[in-house]
């Protein structure tokens, strides 16, 4: 059962006031955060989030707040649990714990209504909270023509089964990154759209999940992203989805490649990660093949300055 036990399930029932614990699930949604658990208990089903990553009583409690205006604004997503001492995060042992209600989703599916998909978005930009703060580097920074540089050096000497695609996509890692410019954070953003976190569910509707990752950006940045991830190069969807968010009054507009500086940023970051991971002598065997598999997709399906050019002319 991961870091939690038995014990640490009855605690984390006790913490949120979730009656007796009845059953917990056998294989939690694992993601690079942390893991999720179904647990059901007398006071009903929910899902126990396991923080890989340490966060702070404000963070989640900004996150929570956000998802709360978004529900209120028509995004369907999951509430939160709070203490009974009325806080977001419960400490189980050494781990931090939140709590939400459950919601049963389908699997990752990029091809999704993009109609619904847009629709959501721009219900979503629509709860314009202030931003507070400036954009983490994650979402603004590049990876860096030198270490690209390295990573494909590094594979290559390691013989890794993508070296050669790696290095035949360096160039394109590198023009993207000249597209950068900063990033005004015009409002709070989920930031973290990918088709893992926007999930159809069996009634047929949407939900949006995982808010633990918003802050401050540019909705149309945000935007691009979404066009992206759900529509790719396929012409019909992309103005399907980019339609409808403008219908339901999403603010974002795609005006130029910068735009896309966040798509680049955030893709260059998490495949320079897996790569990082994979090369890691002291890597087990599971984070190795995690990693593994985060690069085939980063490598085998990357974003292209040809891919940001098709998506602008799909929708000029």
């Amino acid at each position: 059962m991961g870091g939690l036990s038995a014990d640490g399930f009855g605690a984390v029932a006790a913490a949120y006031d979730l009656g007796r614990v009845l059953q917990v699930g056998d294989d939690p949604a694992r993601g690079l955060q942390g893991q999720v658990w179904r647990l059901i208990t007398t006071a009903g089903v929910w899902a126990v989030k396991e923080a890989n990553v340490p966060f702070s009583e404000a963070e989640a409690r900004q996150a929570d707040e956000f998802a709360d205006a978004a529900r209120r604004g028509g995004v369907p997503a999951p509430a939160a649990r709070l203490t009974r001492g009325g806080r977001h995060v419960a400490l189980v042992g050494d781990t931090a714990i939140r709590v939400q209600a459950w919601v049963d989703l389908d699997p990752p599916d990029p091809h999704l209504d993009p109609a619904s998909v847009g629709a959501m978005l721009g219900s979503l930009h629509r709860v314009s909270l202030p931003a507070g703060a400036s954009p983490h580097w994650w979402y603004t920074e590049p990876v860096g023509a030198a270490t690209w540089d390295t990573l494909v050096d590094e594979c290559q000497a390691a013989a890794a089964p993508f070296a050669d695609r790696l290095a035949g996509i360096r160039d394109d890692l590198v023009a993207l990154e000249m597209i950068m410019t900063p990033m005004t954070p015009v409002q709070r953003c989920h930031l973290d759209l990918w088709a893992d976190n926007v999930r159809g569910t069996p009634g047929g509707g949407l939900c949006v999940i995982d808010w633990d990752n918003s802050g401050p950006a540019d909705p149309s940045r945000e935007l691009a992203l979404v066009l992206y991830e759900f529509g790719r190069t396929d012409r019909h969807r992309l103005r399907t989805l980019y339609d409808a968010y403008r219908d339901q009054g999403g603010p974002g507009q795609l005006r130029d490649p910068a735009d896309f500086a966040m798509l680049a940023a955030q893709l260059g970051h998490i495949g320079a990660m897996h790569l990082r991971r994979w090369l890691d002598p002291s890597a087990s065997t599971a984070e190795r093949d995690g990693a593994r598999r985060g690069i085939e997709e980063f490598v085998g399906d990357p974003f292209t300055t040809a891919t940001m050019i098709e998506i602008i002319a799909a929708l000029d």
